[in-house]
């Protein structure tokens, strides 16, 4: 049997000589018969950046369930749009592998090894990148880890620092939510739960946005943020605490060390990116759409039923890196080789209409959406991403329940990569407000505190308190593995000492310091 090829790993590789560089271009944007680049349409750049929802419909009607795209660099893929097709290539790994060492495109050097699509494509010792066995021993080893946090710390935590954010910008009466709320809360709590020092916090917000985004520095983020968890499992080791880099380490299933750092990277990345989308989506929509303002206002839907609809119609990651074929098949009406890439259409089956005939009609409290991903391969992390989020959309209408669009929704901007699609900007106005004294002490509302009953289990963090909001809005109106990457960070990452200060100032008062 012969040895698997060398994985397409994240790390940095030696750049390639200048013909070998040209050669693989050449054979990326010539691919060889038979494979889905030909007759494919792009997944990046101008259709993408104007309507993805419209490209996907565009390809559902001429491809049907699975259509040949290319990715960034013109690399050859299939798109899974089917609903059907989503859960079966999510749910059976014996088909559709998430080990990248079988990609045919890299094992036969089609892909440059600094492409924009290894830092998302990349295997790594991680659980994401296994199957079978070795995948439950890793994906444990994060289960379990995750599930160690008590869910009513976790949401204190939330609300904390929900409450603070807000009140640096509650007596402005203007806010732009996504680059002043949306972009700090997610990272603020994984900080905390990582056990991470807070300097680091700005930098690593801008380097899993840009890791995302894809592009000529999608190397460069991913170097910095391997090397900020470096240093961390590196004193962790030394000085463990009460986080999930500690836990990891200590779990039974005696992760390695790049085993360790690996899955650090992938709940940091996951959680930040979709969180954040996820936060700014839900706040667009309720702040929006005359049907959930109209509901929430009149107590017939709660933030959690908002999120699930969010969750369905505009899903935090709209396509989901990546399955490989095991071997040459039919599926969705297209021929499958053994080794070829296949993407999931999240955002697509989730607007499948075999199964959602009619977009408009609400889907409250049906969770069969595709957001998450399924089977073995499913978020461990989503419990987490909606306690942030909903705790930040509560927090938000309860602190400053008149808040509305500071500009009409069809000026609002939108900026798309071949994985997700994100707001520009989310500016907002509302009655200035003073800090509440609630803020300092970091206390919960006396009516999510109320209903937070239940054994402390990350599984339960979905689970918030329903009609929290009710009352609140009822009187309203409309990072590479080395120290030297830790400190030389993209250029477009921000270091500026103000920067630093506000968010160490922002930490230290939440931990009395």
């Amino acid at each position: 049997m012969t040895a698997p090829a060398e994985p397409p790993m994240a790390e940095p590789h030696a750049e390639p000589d200048a013909t070998q560089q040209t050669r693989q271009q050449a054979e990326t944007v010539s691919p060889p018969p038979g494979c889905p680049a030909h007759g494919a349409t792009q997944l990046y750049g101008s259709a993408v950046d104007r309507d993805p929802v419209a490209l996907y419909e565009k390809l559902r009607d001429e491809h049907g369930a699975v259509a040949p795209v290319l990715l960034e660099g013109d690399v050859p893929a299939w798109l899974v749009l089917g609903y059907r097709e989503n859960m079966e290539a999510a749910r059976t790994p014996t088909r559709f592998s998430r080990d990248s060492r079988i990609w045919r495109d890299w094992t036969e050097g089609r892909i440059p090894a600094q492409s924009p699509l290894v830092p998302m494509l990349g295997w790594r010792p991680d659980c994401v990148s296994q199957d079978g066995e070795e995948h439950q021993r890793l994906r444990s080893a994060v289960n379990e880890s995750l599930g160690r946090f008590d869910r009513h710390g976790i949401r204190r935590h939330i609300q904390r620092y929900a409450d603070q954010l807000i009140d640096g910008f509650a007596e402005a009466g203007t806010a732009n939510l996504l680059d002043q709320y949306a972009h700090h809360l997610p990272m603020l709590v994984l900080t905390r739960m990582f056990g991470m020092p807070e300097e680091v916090g700005p930098r690593l917000v801008e380097a899993c946005t840009g890791l995302i985004k894809g592009g000529e520095k999608a190397m460069e983020y991913n170097e910095y943020i391997m090397g900020a968890l470096h240093e961390l499992a590196e004193r962790k080791r030394v000085d463990p605490g009460h986080d999930f880099a500690s836990w990891l380490i200590a779990h039974p299933a005696e992760l390695a060390a790049d085993e360790v750092e690996s899955h650090l990277r992938l709940v940091l990345i996951a959680a930040n990116e979709t969180t954040t989308n996820l936060i700014a989506n839900t706040l667009r929509v309720v702040l929006t759409d005359p049907r959930f303002r109209a509901s929430l206002t009149g107590g017939l839907m709660t933030v959690p039923d908002a999120l699930e609809q969010v969750l369905w119609d505009e899903p935090p990651l709209a396509v989901c890196p990546g399955r490989f074929a095991t071997g040459d098949m039919e599926f969705g009406g297209q021929h499958i080789k053994a080794g070829d890439l296949l993407v999931l259409g999240l955002a697509a089956g989730n607007a499948d209409p075999a199964v959602r005939p009619d977009l408009d009609l609400p889907v409250h409290g049906n969770r069969s959406h595709l957001a998450f991903s399924r089977g073995p391969h499913e978020c461990p992390g989503q419990d987490i991403g909606r306690a942030i989020t909903d705790t930040a959309v509560d927090a938000l209408l309860t602190r400053l329940p008149d808040v509305h669009l500071a500009v009409p929704e069809e000026e609002l901007e939108w900026v798309s990569s071949t994985w997700s699609r994100h707001l520009v900007a989310l500016p907002a106005q509302f009655t200035p407000r003073r800090p509440t004294p609630a803020t300092a002490t970091g206390s919960i509302p006396a009516q999510r505190r109320a209903t937070e009953e239940g054994g402390p289990t990350q599984s339960q963090l979905a689970s918030p308190a329903a009609g929290s909001v009710r009352e609140s809005v009822r009187e309203s109106a409309p990072q590479a593995n080395s120290q030297a990457a830790l400190q030389a960070a993209p250029q477009s990452v921000p270091q500026s000492a103000p920067r630093r200060s506000r968010w160490s100032a922002l930490i230290r008062l939440l931990r009395g310091r």
